[in-house]
């Protein structure tokens, strides 16, 4: 059970840092949600969070690979609607 990844809706979610990454780097597209400011409570918690839906086809040059982006005040927010723009980016195709 050590090696298990820890998964929202299905889909990996995989913690680097300040910076989150969810989905399946071997679909066409993943979410990556940075955390750019905490409050100063004893949680730390994020209030300030970056999603962006970046493509996963690494011949693109990295501005091209930013399909949608948004800021949300808070993790749980910033999660669903990457969860939501990124099922809806993978059913596209």
């Amino acid at each position: 059970m050590a090696n298990e990844m820890l998964q929202y809706k299905g889909k990996p979610l995989v913690r680097s840092g300040k910076t989150l990454y969810y989905g399946d780097p071997a679909e066409e597209y993943v979410a990556m949600l940075q955390i750019l400011s905490q409050k100063d409570d004893d949680l730390k918690s994020a209030d300030r969070i970056l999603v962006q839906i970046l493509s996963t086809n690494e011949s693109l040059n990295p501005l091209e690979r930013i399909i949608k982006k948004t800021e949300k005040a808070s993790l749980f927010d910033a999660i669903n609607i990457a969860s939501i723009w990124l099922e809806r980016s993978l059913s596209q195709n």
